[in-house]
């Protein structure tokens, strides 16, 4: 296919006509740079409009716009203040329940103290009260020979 004409339709559209394989000319629209120089990205018509006619203060589509704003700025700051409570009631329960734990872990550490020292204390008695067995038959033998 080969460009045989360009040519402009409506502003920051262009048609360029192109020979298509059968041989007759097919039309392709085209965005092009909305900008004099040519240069720059492609704007949409709904964008330009915006950008290019500043708004009248005392319009009813200013009040609007402000007054839609207004209600998002305060809904934004009302969600952020909300988010803020909510980490701090959380923050508050951590730690309370890491207070509740380490007073467990003490109170549990004092209970393994004590079960280890009777153990210990009922493993002595038992090792007291048992007489070694190998030295009583070592000295019976040597003594009949």
């Amino acid at each position: 296919m080969s460009k045989i004409a360009q040519q402009n339709s409506a502003p920051g559209i262009s048609v360029i006509h192109t020979q298509a394989p059968a041989g007759g000319l097919q039309q392709v629209p085209q965005l092009v740079p909305a900008g004099p120089g040519g240069g720059g990205k492609a704007v949409a018509p709904s964008k330009q409009s915006k950008k290019s006619s500043p708004m009248d203060r005392n319009s009813d589509e200013y009040r609007q716009r402000r007054e839609r704003n207004n209600m998002a700025v305060k809904k934004s700051r009302l969600k952020s203040k909300q988010k803020a409570q909510d980490t701090l009631q959380r923050v508050n329960q951590l730690k309370e329940e890491n207070e509740r734990l380490e007073a467990k872990i003490k109170l549990l550490t004092k209970e393994l103290s004590v079960l280890k020292d009777l153990f210990l204390e009922h493993a002595h008695n038992l090792a007291d009260n048992v007489p070694p067995a190998s030295t009583e038959n070592t000295t019976s033998d040597n003594a009949g020979q």
